[in-house]
């Protein structure tokens, strides 16, 4: 969700998912004193009130907190960090989460605690023994795309802001090993 915030969604895509740019989001939440408010509180706002889709409101929520210096990009509501990478290739979502489950149980050297086949966008996490994660979705890579899948994995559960570039780059590295 934190894709949503900053600057990675124009204000003309925002606008026209939620009828204002988001500046005119910000002005309207610090009206209401919403930086004084749970991360959940801002997003049920903002859906109840002003009719914002679930996913936009977290999206609008996540991008106020860090514009008000409640939180840090890539950082969750508990305070821990999360980083993310993902690659396009070509396979059926079943035969592309297998060979993801194969690649990053190789390279994490465990198997996943939970995998998810019969989701839309099929799943599988590792808890490691650090305490984080590694989750791996897979989805179609466009509407309409017959053969593409698009494989995000998210590292969940950094300690630390500094973790973020590391973990972002072991992804990057991961993922690469789809083309091999």
């Amino acid at each position: 969700m934190a894709a949503v915030s900053g600057s990675n969604v124009s204000d003309t895509r925002l606008i026209a998912a939620t009828g204002k740019t988001r500046g005119e989001w910000h002005a309207l939440l610090d009206a209401e004193n919403a930086a004084t408010w749970p991360h959940p509180d801002i997003a049920k706002w903002l859906h109840r009130e002003h009719g914002v889709d679930a996913w936009w409101a977290q999206g609008i929520t996540v991008g106020y907190e860090q514009a008000r210096g409640i939180r840090a990009p890539g950082q969750q509501a508990d305070g821990t960090f999360v980083a993310g990478s993902s690659t396009t290739v070509d396979g059926e979502l079943q035969s592309v989460l297998e060979k993801a489950i194969t690649i990053f149980s190789d390279h994490l050297g465990s198997s996943p605690v939970s995998i998810s086949r019969a989701a839309k966008h099929p799943t599988a996490r590792w808890s490691l023994p650090d305490g984080t994660g590694v989750l791996v979705t897979v989805s179609p890579a466009a509407i309409g795309t017959v053969g593409r899948a698009r494989v995000a994995a998210t590292r969940t559960r950094l300690a630390t802001e500094d973790a973020l570039d590391g973990a972002k780059t072991e992804l990057a590295t991961v993922l690469q090993r789809f083309g091999e």
